[in-house]
């Protein structure tokens, strides 16, 4: 057959099959398309094209003392005026306010923190099934077009971060963070009893049938109550909750310093090892003063990471020295400083078979601390 025809009927055939491709592609995508239109049909009582012009106005309490509206939260905050402002948190804004005699705390979402009213309802509602003393308790939500704000109680003393670092604005709505002699370097016994509580925390969660995630443990997740007692916020919610069920996650979650090694290589899947290792950089943040994003010098100039760093020093028997040195050595016990570097470097393991779980975490600071 002659060369030229060869080709030309060559030609054809593959014309011919990638023109059926694109045909059964388009229609898959049609029939998924239609699917999808009877879901929301029957989840919304509308077709698709009906729903970007739904009014979403709606809200939840998980206190029946507590009446929650978009008017009365745009009240309390004075329409969400930056002087009402005490955090910034993952997902939002953290405002002071008074609603209804209680002082809560209230977190206006980023526009794009969740993709529609239906999933950050599930997301709200399940969140607010979590109860544990050392986990910020979520007293309800609101819901008003594109705006989402969540209501949580107030935690008195803010962050762990603005401890450890003194971020906190003089015009904060926080009383502490004015001049007060509150303003103390942490003491060392009140350090532990924080990580013990976030480890408590943890613990809780990841016992639970359908463990919860967190993926993102840092010091700015971490508030203080009157007493010192830990409470752990910024969950991500029931996207956590979600990942957690099925124990694969196509999104990055974290914070840099904070997150797993097992990230780098590209391993988005959410484990409970993941935050076992953000928890053990809590622990070398809490103990030591110093920032997980920020490079550390050895002896010999070389810098490296706040892991690298810490087990040179354990390796060395320098534990007293790696303290953060606002910290009063008055009344330190060498072994008990000594093993909770010792519990920080397990849980920071480069591989993640050879870190504890939480509640082996808990028992071994129980056991070291009281």
């Amino acid at each position: 057959m002659n060369r030229n025809i060869q080709i030309g009927i060559a030609a054809a055939a593959g014309f011919i099959c990638a023109s059926l491709f694109f045909i059964f592609l388009a229609f898959t995508c049609s029939r998924r398309k239609r699917k999808r239109g009877r879901e929301l049909q029957v989840q919304t009582g509308c077709m698709p094209d009906e729903l970007s012009s739904i009014a979403v106005d709606e809200s939840a309490s998980f206190d029946p003392k507590l009446r929650i509206s978009m008017a009365e939260l745009r009240t309390a905050t004075k329409n969400f005026h930056p002087k009402k402002i005490i955090g910034d948190g993952g997902f939002g804004l953290v405002y002071k306010a008074s609603l209804n005699g209680l002082t809560v705390a209230i977190k206006k979402l980023e526009p794009d923190a969740f993709e529609g009213f239906q999933e950050f309802r599930a997301e709200m509602e399940t969140s607010g099934k979590l109860q544990h003393p050392n986990i910020i308790k979520i007293l309800g939500y609101c819901m008003s077009n594109s705006d989402r704000v969540l209501v949580y109680e107030f935690i008195e003393k803010g962050s762990l971060d603005q401890w450890l670092y003194d971020t906190m604005s003089e015009n904060s709505e926080l009383s502490w963070s004015r001049n007060s002699p509150e303003r103390l370097p942490l003491p060392w016994d009140t350090r532990m009893k924080i990580i013990k509580g976030v480890a408590s925390g943890l613990a809780y969660m990841h016992g639970l049938p359908m463990p919860v995630i967190h993926r993102d443990i840092k010091a700015s997740n971490v508030l203080l109550d009157a007493d010192f007692e830990a409470h752990i916020t910024d969950f991500g919610f029931a996207r956590m909750i979600k990942d957690s069920r099925s124990h694969v996650s196509t999104q990055f979650a974290g914070t840099m310093g904070y997150y797993p090694p097992e990230y780098q290589e590209g391993f988005t899947e959410a484990t409970v090892k993941g935050d076992v290792y953000s928890f053990g950089i809590l622990m070398l943040e809490i103990a030591t003063g110093k920032r997980p994003n920020l490079p550390l010098v050895l002896d010999k100039g070389k810098e490296v990471g706040l892991t690298v760093w810490a087990r040179h020093r354990v390796a060395e028997n320098r534990q007293m020295e790696m303290i953060d040195p606002a910290v009063s050595r008055d009344g330190l016990v060498k072994a008990t400083v000594e093993e909770c570097f010792n519990i920080a470097c397990k849980c920071t393991s480069e591989h993640s078979r050879e870190r504890p779980v939480m509640s082996q975490v808990l028992e071994l600071l129980k056991s070291a601390f009281g």
